[in-house]
């Protein structure tokens, strides 16, 4: 594929959350064509007065090399018309939480142009959704589908009073990024348009793209569920003290800044070691973490902004976290990574016959604390389209995009 191709089109982001409302106004703040769509009932809120005003990028945006941009971006086209806002699109960005991926491939797919180039941020199993429902719909455009690990920024919407603004608080910018196409023979292609996206320019220019091995290594070596799940049942009492008991205000509470600790540690080292044992058995990749580096309040992610020898010490506190939440337990952190990240990885486990202890019981104590089953409805290996693929079949499925459908 002719990437070049893609470089005077526009860039579509689609979800104006946490993710892609930074991503569209980053990258129109660099001077490219962005179009920004978001899904009518949420678009009154989320674009409102982007059009007029812009999309203001700031905050401290931690990084090794210093590096910021900040200002107002003013995307070409603000709108809850899908078809309006990938036509003509050489690279369409899917930002939403991973509940809302069906819906949105559903609305999406009848809209495919050969060429186009559809980066879901993070993955969270989308490519094998999104890929599983084109053959669904015998859809046959010439695209490239992939994810990342994780976003480029650890960024958050600024909202006061009940109300939603157009400031995005960046609190630090990734310079490396793991990720893949499905298939893999895309990967080239779907890493090498990346640098088309102003919003990931510190990683084009900073230590770069990791090749994931295939899209469930990308899925693996998503941080998020190691983390965050952990993080938050294991420190749910500093989270629903934070104020009341510890007197402190709710907007400045933060995870990783105030529930860390070496045996919330211990816990998430004993996760991420199941997760290798998993991405063995299944013989594809998963992002290099050492045991350390879950003994620090930075944890793996702090990788991803600061570089390799960055680690602060527990004995230590990371101000510019502080806000970053989460405020409850009906939360990303919970919602989704336990039904799509801890489940998806139970259920992996299970076909290979790999034992988790660690994250059943993380699976356990959420759904204990939040009160329901949180896996029911939730992603499942036939819900991806490969819960009933062999281990041969899966490999040709996931590197050279052979799908064997179900008996």
């Amino acid at each position: 594929m002719d990437i070049s191709i893609l470089k005077n089109k526009p860039i579509a982001v689609l979800g104006a959350g946490g993710v892609g409302k930074p991503i569209a106004g980053d990258s129109a703040l660099a001077g490219a064509r962005v179009r920004i769509w978001d899904q009518p009932g949420f678009a009154e809120r989320t674009l409102a007065n982007i059009e007029k005003f812009g999309i203001r990028i700031e905050g401290l945006q931690m990084n090794m090399y210093s590096y910021q941009r900040s200002g107002f971006g003013y995307p070409e086209l603000v709108t809850d018309d899908m078809a309006e806002a990938v036509r003509g699109a050489g690279i369409i960005v899917v930002a939403v939480v991973a509940s809302a991926h069906e819906a949105l491939f559903r609305q999406l797919i009848p809209l495919l142009e050969d060429g186009q180039v559809i980066h879901i941020i993070p993955d969270n199993f989308g490519t094998l959704l999104l890929r599983k429902m084109m053959l669904e719909a015998d859809c046959r455009k010439k695209v490239v589908v992939g994810g990342w690990a994780t976003s480029p920024y650890g960024a958050r919407i600024v909202s006061e009073g009940g109300f939603t603004t157009n400031i995005c608080d960046i609190r630090d910018r990734v310079i490396m990024l793991r990720g893949a196409a499905l298939p893999d023979t895309d990967s080239a292609d779907f890493i090498e348009s990346a640098r088309l996206i102003p919003a990931f320019d510190l990683i084009t220019n900073g230590l770069g793209y990791q090749h994931a091995d295939t899209v469930l290594d990308t899925c693996f070596s998503n941080a998020n569920p190691v983390i965050h799940v952990p993080g938050t049942i294991l420190g749910v009492a500093v989270l629903q003290n934070f104020e009341t008991v510890l007197g402190h205000k709710m907007a400045d509470f933060s995870m990783y800044a105030h529930c860390l600790c070496p045996a919330i540690g211990m816990v998430a080292a004993d996760f991420w070691h199941e997760q290798e044992c998993i991405a063995k058995a299944m013989n594809v990749g998963i992002a290099p973490v050492k045991r350390e580096e879950y003994f620090s309040r930075s944890t793996m992610y702090g990788h991803e902004y600061m570089g390799p020898d960055y680690a602060v010490p527990f004995e230590e506190n990371i101000p510019h976290k502080y806000g970053d939440g989460p405020f409850s337990l009906e939360n990303r952190y919970i919602t989704e990574d336990v039904p799509v990240g801890c489940y998806m990885y139970q259920q992996l486990a299970r076909q290979y016959n790999v034992p988790t202890p660690t994250i059943d019981a993380m699976i356990h104590l959420a759904n204990t604390i939040i009160g329901r089953d949180l896996t029911a409805g939730g992603y499942t290996l036939d819900y991806v389209g490969i819960g009933h693929m062999t281990p041969s079949q899966l490999q040709l499925w996931l590197r050279q995009g052979v799908y064997t459908p179900a008996a």
